[in-house]
């Protein structure tokens, strides 16, 4: 059974940094693609990062580019998701997903994901 847990959420002024992490099981990391998406109240779900299986395979929405760094440690089963240079418009709930998907495929965030994280609150506040 896969599961993916999110963790590191929280509340923190503009200009700062989180690292948001994501525990993966029961998954397989040498064919798997992990994402990290975001939903921001009265907004559509918006995919943000996607982690492919080789380190070659990495995608960045422009709207977290320069921003966001994503790094993938397998013997954690974690992938992690630092922010920097947050600001309101990054407040949203944030989900992993998992699944087989090549990053580079096109529209590979609207792709249906077979496994979600519950999701964790991040809020950017002064």
């Amino acid at each position: 059974q896969v599961q993916l847990v999110e963790s590191g959420g929280g509340l923190v002024q503009p200009g700062g940094s989180l690292r948001l992490a994501c525990v993966v099981s029961g998954f397989s990391w040498e064919s798997g693609t992990i994402a990290w998406f975001r939903q921001a109240p009265g907004k559509k779900r918006e995919g943000i990062v996607c982690v492919g299986s080789t380190e070659s395979d990495i995608n960045y929405a422009d709207s977290v580019k320069g921003r966001f760094t994503a790094s993938k440690v397998k013997a954690e089963n974690t992938v992690y998701l630092e922010m920097n240079s947050l600001d309101s418009n990054d407040t949203a709930v944030y989900y992993c997903a998992a699944d087989h998907w090549y990053c580079s495929a096109d529209g590979v965030w609207n792709l249906h994901w077979d496994y979600w994280g519950q999701g964790t609150q991040v809020t950017v506040s002064s």
